[in-house]
């Protein structure tokens, strides 16, 4: 295969995350995002080289013999938020356990897998799940009328309009299409990314499962044009307000100004046009303040399964015990060990998500909590009291080098981590293995239905300190070593 050149193939495998296998008929392979076995696609090969070959989806020519007839969502192919939409949820899973057994296994062996994984628990709901989302404004094709929604399927500027999206529900779909229909008729131009210009940039809803409360927040630069903004913005909360139709309750309508280039949602001053700036959740009993941006997995329903697991994992491991809950977001998996514990401390970045870990550990009632804001890999040496057992639930890219040496040192008997992205899981765990502990336990819960993305939770248990290996170089080198090893052994 030459770079630039457009082969056809079948797909014959996909691993994480969701990179799928193409072999030609002439035996060639590379390596392509976004498919599902069995497709039969056209791909323009990107990189060549013997050792990685890679190319960009032009089309999908036949469907898997995995696929619906018809797709679970309408706005399947176009959109590019969903990848699995056309898949029965039992094969949605079996795709997912494949994938994480394929990322383990190198790892961990295969006795250790059989012997401690514990299957894939399934979201308890696969459509509606979702408490947030984050839409964006823009245009379908250049120039063309004004659209709300995601990203289209290998787009970085066209946006579809998604109000038959599958994974939310009514109300939040309701709150798309009343915003859509009246900045639309405002005629207020969206924020264009290739010269910064524009006014309406996101929209972000988010709706409890169990209280049925929605907050609504719309974040736009400060080009408000030919118009008074506040007349345009009260019109809009009207619009809002005076809907009939909700199922839930709408608790507050928020205005965030965000003036940076940047295409991500920021904030730089909010503003409460009704209501108020939060609304509360429920989970395992204990209730939850929820502000815009602070961080709280977005299934609900499914973070019940999630935190049950992990506690039943941490079993009576936590009883009576100095815990360490690292990377706390606002304090969940906290509070639902805290009863058990002795002391807990949270330790999270985010300052917002810290401060409402605290305020929902006083509505709980919780006074063996205390949680501090910063860097896990700085505030780890700041802590007097030592660990008995420590909590990891770390951000996509795992945990810090410095800072799982550090963790690893304490030598907790037990840990639990938390993953939502396995690879990353996988990387850190051959660190743990070297450095003295086993995989006891293993589990993944699907969070995430009709996507990729799964999560895993795992168990380690401290082996007798001659059973560790030293490393002698710093761990961030150690990684690099290792990722060389990879690819030698793939040229290979």
């Amino acid at each position: 295969m030459k770079r630039g050149e457009i082969v056809q193939g079948k797909v014959v495998k996909v691993s994480f995350p969701n990179k799928g296998i193409v072999e030609t008929a002439e035996g060639d392979r590379l390596r392509v995002k976004g498919v599902i076995p069995g497709q039969t696609v056209s791909v323009r090969v990107k990189k060549a080289s013997k050792e990685k070959a890679q190319g960009n989806l032009l089309s999908i020519d036949a469907p898997s013999e995995l696929e619906m007839e018809t797709p679970a969502c309408v706005h399947f192919g176009r959109c590019g938020g969903c990848t699995y939409q056309s898949l029965s949820y039992e094969t949605q899973l079996k795709i997912k356990e494949g994938m994480i057994h394929d990322l383990m296994v190198p790892v961990i062996g295969d006795e250790v897998w059989t012997a401690t994984y514990e299957g894939i628990k399934a979201s308890p709901e696969q459509f509606g799940y979702r408490n947030k989302m984050e839409f964006s404004f823009g245009d379908e094709v250049k120039d063309g009328p004004l659209t709300l929604g995601m990203h289209k399927k290998g787009s970085f500027y066209d946006v579809v309009t998604v109000d038959g999206c599958q994974i939310i529900d009514e109300d939040m779909r309701r709150v798309l299409t009343i915003t859509l229909e009246y900045f639309t008729n405002a005629k207020q131009p969206y924020y264009r990314k290739n010269n910064h210009q524009g006014y309406l940039r996101h929209l972000i809803v988010r709706k409890a499962v169990k209280t049925g409360e929605i907050l609504v927040d719309l974040v736009t630069s400060t080009q408000v044009s030919s118009i008074d903004e506040n007349a345009l913005l009260d019109g809009w909360k009207k619009a809002l307000v005076e809907c009939p139709d909700w199922k839930g309750k709408l608790t507050g309508i928020l205005h965030t100004k965000n003036d940076r280039e940047a295409d991500v949602v920021c904030d730089e001053g909010t503003e409460v046009l009704y209501g108020q700036d939060y609304f509360k959740e429920e989970l395992l009993g204990l209730s939850f303040t929820i502000t815009p941006f602070s961080f709280f997995q977005t299934n609900s329903l499914g973070a019940e399964v999630l935190y049950s697991t992990a506690r039943d994992f941490i079993a009576t491991g936590a009883d009576g015990a100095e815990v360490y809950d690292l990377y706390s977001g606002t304090g969940t998996i906290a509070q639902v060990i805290a009863p058990a514990a002795k002391h807990v401390t949270g330790v999270e970045i985010i300052a917002e998500a810290v401060e409402a870990a605290k305020e929902n550990a006083k509505l709980n009632g919780l006074d063996n909590c205390d949680f501090i804001a910063g860097d896990v890999l700085k505030v780890l040496d700041d802590i007097s009291e030592k660990p008995d057992y420590i909590i990891l639930d770390p951000p996509r890219d795992g945990i810090h080098p410095k800072a799982l040496d550090k963790i690893i040192d304490y030598g907790v008997d037990s840990l639990v981590y938390i993953s939502c992205k396995p690879s990353s899981l996988a990387r850190d765990l051959e660190v743990f293995l070297a450095r003295g502990y086993e995989v006891k336990r293993l589990a993944c819960v699907d969070m995430f239905p009709g996507t990729y993305h799964v999560e895993t939770v795992c168990l380690l248990s401290n082996r007798k300190p001659d059973a560790r290996v030293k490393i002698d170089v710093d761990l961030e080198d150690y990684y690099r070593i290792k990722d060389e090893q990879k690819k030698n052994k793939a040229s290979e």
